[in-house]
């Protein structure tokens, strides 16, 4: 790994963010950029909404600097950018939900159709051979692309969530770069990584950065979640996979049986998928008794064991119709669990007060 490490444009990236991140913290409060408490927001003040778009500019001006990703993939920035426009707009203007689904496609458009990074195989999830998507996958990637921008866009409501989950799954990512030997790419997710770190700082309120809070806003969330699929499906689908497709699907499975579970909950309440509340699993732990930090590190850990379900899966080369079928029966679970969660909290409270 440290044969491929390159510290310059790590430090680039983080320094870079931090700098922007300070400079950026005026202007948004000067031109309205910020994130006032309402109904579903419970946070103290005027909030800047500028972490995203220093994670965005960070990212960028050490790939082009140093040439670490840039000279590989110059239409992922160019994907990205619309991204955290649109995410700008939206923090700024609060869009449509169709408006900004109509978006979102465009840019997974570019990422299917200009980069030509696109979903062509979803490995043997059947047991009956692998599965061959052919031209239906520039559409089953835009499809997939679009829901794993907004599982992680639904997922940032608490400080540190979007940001611990990115790291996570990042470096897990990075791990089984260097494991298939594909060692060369570790920087991609890296440079990613050194950019997101300062911002944590600041959201989380580290010792020396309290006082200062910064929220990552939806071009953040969208970034980021636009920035891990890209990356699952460049190192799944390549002559040289550092994994199977279906272990990607396990590294960020909770964001997206959250985002399951939640539409599902809306659809039948005959609400818009799309509309936002306050029953996300963050809100859950909390309502049942947790604080903020301990909600986070709750649900971090919770990914952390979809990640390393997919580490074991790959380590030990557990068939990939198990894989499948066992995430299929975890969804059904946690969807299940999710529509009855108050039911289970109060019976759960009720037999430690009896076993007390």
């Amino acid at each position: 790994m440290l044969d491929y490490l390159q510290f310059v444009p790590l430090f680039t990236a983080f320094f870079v963010a931090l700098i922007l991140l300070v400079v950026m913290t005026p202007l948004a409060h000067q031109f309205g950029w910020v994130d006032q408490p309402g109904i579903r927001k419970h946070h103290v003040g005027m909030v800047p909404l500028t972490g995203g778009v220093a994670i965005f500019m960070a990212v960028l001006v050490a790939s082009v600097v140093t040439d670490v990703w840039m000279k590989n993939n110059p239409l992922f920035f160019t994907a990205s950018a619309f991204i955290v426009l649109l995410g700008m707009m939206d923090d700024r203007f609060d869009l449509s939900a169709k408006g900004r689904l109509m978006c979102q496609f465009g840019v997974a458009s570019i990422m299917a159709w200009s980069a030509q990074n696109y979903i062509t195989s979803l490995g043997n999830l059947l047991g009956s051979g692998e599965i061959l998507l052919g031209l239906s996958g520039y559409f089953f990637t835009i499809v997939c692309v679009v829901g794993v921008i907004n599982a992680f866009n639904m997922i940032d409501g608490i400080d540190g969530l979007a940001g611990g989950m990115s790291l996570i799954i990042l470096l897990t990512v990075v791990g089984f770069l260097v494991a298939s030997g594909n060692g060369g790419a570790i920087m991609e997710p890296l440079i990613i990584v050194a950019a997101i770190v300062p911002f944590l700082a600041f959201n989380l309120s580290w010792k020396g950065f309290k006082g200062n809070k910064i929220f990552m806003g939806d071009a953040g969330s969208m970034f980021v979640g636009l920035t891990i699929v890209w990356l699952l499906v460049d190192h799944t689908q390549s002559d040289n996979a550092a994994f199977r497709p279906i272990t990607a699907v396990w590294l960020i499975g909770l964001p997206l049986m959250d985002m399951a579970a939640i539409m599902y909950r809306r659809a039948r309440k005959g609400q818009s998928v799309l509309q936002p509340d306050r029953k996300h699993l963050h809100n859950i732990f909390m309502r049942a008794g947790l604080t903020s930090r301990q909600a986070l590190i709750a649900i971090l850990v919770i990914g952390a064991c979809y990640c390393m379900v997919g580490i074991m899966g790959e380590v030990y080369r557990i068939p990939e119709s198990v894989m499948f079928w066992s995430f299929l029966a975890l969804l059904f679970f946690y969807s299940y669990i999710i529509q009855n969660i108050w039911t289970v909290i109060r019976k759960v409270k009720r037999y430690t007060r009896n076993r007390a």
